[in-house]
Parts: structure tokens; C-alpha cells; sequence
């Protein structure tokens, strides 16, 4: 599915956005028809509330869309895209009452609403399509909801689907698309080419483990995304309880919002030179598998003591990021659906970050805020280095206790970025729990849009 805008040849129906405020206004401005129609109907303007107006014919001439009250709006986002699903089918265009300052943002959500997941029911949504508003970039909306169409569809697709050779295919399709290279190393491999935690973790499986590193660009900084690609995570040996398997497709959320995020810096030629490394992995259950009490080597020469196979995709990224860290690029990132404590901290509309860059850490909260892509700030906590050191080896995996997982996750995928490159991590959800506006329920971005907005700014592009 390719999002795309209408054009007036579809012959748009016109769309008037009215909020509580400015209800009264709108009916009074109208012809004397219009507003018997309107007060007839008992409109109320609430959020996403639609109103379909006859002309003469009968046919549908002009929408009412409600915009709700300023209070109402602080409480969701991509507000017009709430009205699609209750449009009748056709091309709209928006006739009055859009923020000039929120164009592009509904113009999105418009475009993110008409996303359906349509492999295995067959079902697609309809087709309620919008002519780009005046003074937007419409080719760049469209790349951006391109490359969140992408991510939805990797997390939605089933782990037997979608294991490590699949998203190996997908990164390699991705690469053909926009002229990039990719290189891949896999099985056996990964030990003689020194990533023994990526092997270590997905040797139980009957489905390779591998990494792959995509790059693209050949001037400008670098920029390397690292996204943990856990294609489906029983917990290994430490078994999650079935209730908790009951999402591990979406384990691999932070590669696929990695190759999301880099569709769009490849559609839109961002000036740049990017790279992707995805640590592509199946943690099983095998006689073979990793068990509590090993100590495992990694490529950075740091020993890791394993106190739960569950806590497999900081193995992952480690040797993923030490092996980004050697090309000492401008800025690194990493991706993951790392921890529990993440969401118990900020829900699972919040992606969390950590980053010691309190300039870049501004960036991205304020790139947040303007394109409704929210983050939240935590800290890499220094104090708590000492609860990632076990004694018997450098490093634990999962520190006894429970307090600040989130932060102990990130502190120890710190050791392995090192201290010389700009890096920071996001600790993402990847799913949407129930329908929201522009959010159908099932796998989402979280975090690429508002790192694409600030990466102007924050590599001086």
C-alpha cells in the first residue's frame, strides 16, 4: 500500500473543520439552506463528529468535521484524521478552518488513518483520500507515511512470516529500492567475523541469526541506526508464561521503525551518510540455547554474565553498537522493544530516550512536539553503573531487584556505544494497545518522525 494524496481531478468534496468555538460563526456565514440543514441535524463539534451536507442533487457537496475544544485536543492528536473513518468513500479536500501551523501534521494523520494490514483477511480499508492542503510538502508527507507504512507492516506480520531471513529480505528490498548496499553475515559466520552475542542468542533456532548493515550516501555525516531485530522472543531458557508471548512478533519493533525511518532519509535525499545495522535473531529453546549463570564473550572484549535469557535484545544490540562504534560516526541511535519498565514508567504512547547530549536531548523533544510524535527524556543515571556489574564477569544482563530496568537496559548498551560517539536510545513499544486516530490497533512508529524533524539540526544538514 503506497499512501498518496488526491488530486482535484478526483473531484474533492469540500471539508469544513469547526470547532466548539466557532460553531455558531460557521451556521451564521452560510446560506439560508445550509444552516436550516445544520441546526437541524443537532450537530454537536466534537472531535471527529461528521456531518455530510446535500446539494441539490443529493449527492454529498460539503462536510462538517468537528475539531472539538482546545481541552479536547490537548487530550489526542492528528485530530482531522478521527473524521475518516465515519466518511463515506471519495476524495475530500479541506475548504476552511484547518490551523495553517497544524497543516502538515493532520495532512499526515489524514494519510496514516488510510493504513490497513490486509495480508492475511483480505480486507482493505476504503478509499477516503485528501487533496494536500495549500502550503505543505506533499512528496514529503507521503515518504513519511511510506516509511510508517513500512514499520507497521514488519511488526504486524506473524514471527512465522517474519523470522530473521524475512527481515533480511525486507532490509534487502528496502536497499534495491533506493539504491543502497547491503551486506549480511549469518550462522556460522558470526563467530569467525566476531559477534558472538548475536550468534550465542539465536543458535537455538532452526532460523539463522545474522546481521545486516545497510548503508547508503557517500557524503555529508554519518549517521548509524541500530534496531533490535528479535523476530519472536520465547524468553529462551528463563520462558516467558504464554500471556507474555502473546506480542513477541513485535520484538523486532526497533528494526522495523530503523528501516522506516530510513526509507524516509532515502526518499527525501537527506544529505548524509546512513547506516543500518540490524542484529536479526529468533531467541529459542533448544539443547544448544544460552542459559542463566553463562558468561558470554562480545565483540567489544567486555564479558557478560547472563542472569535471564530474557533479557536477550541488549546482547544483541551490544555487539551491533560496538561494531557502529568503530567507524566513530557523527551520531548513533539505537532502536528497541527493550523493557517492561519503559512502559510501566511512561505508558505505551511514549518513547522513551536516553541521551547525555543535552542539546540533542532538546532537539528531540521539540522536534516531538511539532510533528506529534511524542518523546520523553530519562536519564543514563551514573550512580547505577555499579548495579551492571556483577564481579564475576564486566557486565550483567539483567541486574537482581527490578528498580530502573529501563535505565540499567541503557546504561549497559552505553558500555558498548562508547564514550566518544554521540549516541542515544530509545526504548520503544511498538504497538498500539486500541484504535486511536491515525493509529489503527497493531504495530506502529514510534520516534523515527521526530528524529527525522530534528536531523536537519542536530548533523547540520
Amino acid at each position: 500500500m503506497s499512501p498518496r494524496f488526491a488530486t482535484q481531478a478526483d473531484a474533492p468534496i469540500a471539508v469544513h473543520l469547526v470547532d466548539a468555538e466557532g460553531l455558531q460563526s460557521w451556521i451564521d456565514q452560510q446560506p439560508a439552506r445550509l444552516q436550516t440543514w445544520v441546526r437541524g441535524s443537532g450537530f454537536k463539534p466534537a472531535l471527529g463528529k461528521v456531518l455530510l451536507i446535500p446539494g441539490a442533487s443529493g449527492a454529498v457537496e460539503e462536510v462538517l468535521v468537528g475539531y472539538g475544544t482546545a481541552a479536547a485536543r490537548k487530550r489526542s492528536r492528528f485530530h482531522l484524521a478521527a473524521a475518516v473513518p465515519a466518511l463515506p468513500e471519495g476524495a475530500y479536500q479541506v475548504a476552511s478552518g484547518l490551523p495553517s501551523d497544524l497543516a502538515e501534521q493532520e495532512a499526515l494523520g489524514w494519510l496514516l488513518a488510510s493504513y490497513g494490514f490486509d495480508r492475511y483477511a483480505g480486507s482493505k480499508p476504503k478509499p477516503v483520500t485528501l487533496v494536500a492542503p495549500d502550503g505543505v510538502d506533499a512528496s514529503k508527507i507521503e515518504a513519511i507515511a511510506a516509511g510508517e507504512f513500512l514499520t507497521r507492516d514488519l511488526i504486524n506480520t506473524p514471527a512465522n512470516d517474519m523470522g530473521p531471513e524475512e527481515l533480511e529480505a525486507a532490509a534487502t528490498a528496502l536497499a534495491k529500492q533506493h539504491g543502497a548496499t547491503i551486506e549480511v553475515t549469518r550462522g556460522e559466520d558470526l563467530l569467525t567475523q566476531n559477534f558472538p552475542m548475536i550468534h550465542t542468542v539465536g543458535r537455538a533456532s532452526d532460523r539463522a541469526p545474522r546481521l545486516i548493515d545497510m548503508r547508503w550516501g557517500d557524503s555529508g555525516p554519518k549517521l548509524t541506526l541500530v534496531g533490535k531485530g528479535v523476530c519472536f522472543d520465547t524468553g529462551g531458557l528463563n520462558l516467558k508464561p504464554g500471556a507474555s508471548m502473546g506480542l513477541m512478533k513485535k520484538d523486532m519493533g526497533g528494526a522495523a521503525t530503523v528501516l522506516g525511518l530510513a526509507h524516509m532519509i532515502m526518499a527525501l535525499g537527506l544529505p548524509l551518510q546512513l547506516r543500518v545495522l540490524v542484529p536479526a535473531v529468533e531467541n529459542a529453546v533448544s539443547g544448544n540455547a544460552f542459559r542463566p549463570g553463562d558468561i558470554l564473550p562480545s565483540r567489544k572484549g567486555l564479558s557478560v554474565e547472563i542472569n535471564n535469557t530474557d533479557a536477550e535484545g541488549r546482547l544483541v544490540l551490544a555487539d551491533a553498537l560496538a561494531y557502529g562504534a568503530e567507524e566513530n560516526p557523527d551520531m548513533m541511535l539505537s532502536m528497541a522493544t527493550l523493557t517492561g519498565a519503559a512502559r510501566v514508567a511512561v505508558g505505551a504512547d511514549l518513547a522513551p530516550f536516553f541521551c547525555d547530549d543535552d542539546a540533542t536531548a532538546n532537539r528531540l523533544m521539540q522536534a516531538a512536539a511539532t510533528v506529534a510524535d511524542p518523546l520523553w527524556r530519562m536519564p543514563f543515571w551514573d550512580p547505577y553503573e555499579a548495579l551492571i556489574e556483577p564481579g564475576i564477569a564486566d557486565l550483567d544482563n539483567a541486574p537482581k531487584g527490578g528498580f530502573g530496568g529501563a535505565i540499567t537496559a541503557a546504561l549497559f548498551l552505553r558500555r558498548f556505544a562508547g564514550e566518544d560517539v554521540n549516541y542515544s536510545h530509545f526504548d520503544v513499544y511498538g504497538w498500539q494497545p486500541s484504535a486511536a486516530p491515525a493509529r489503527p490497533k497493531g504495530g506502529v512508529g514510534m520516534g523515527a518522525r521526530a528524529l527525522l524533524e530534528a536531523l536537519p539540526d542536530l548533523l547540520g544538514l
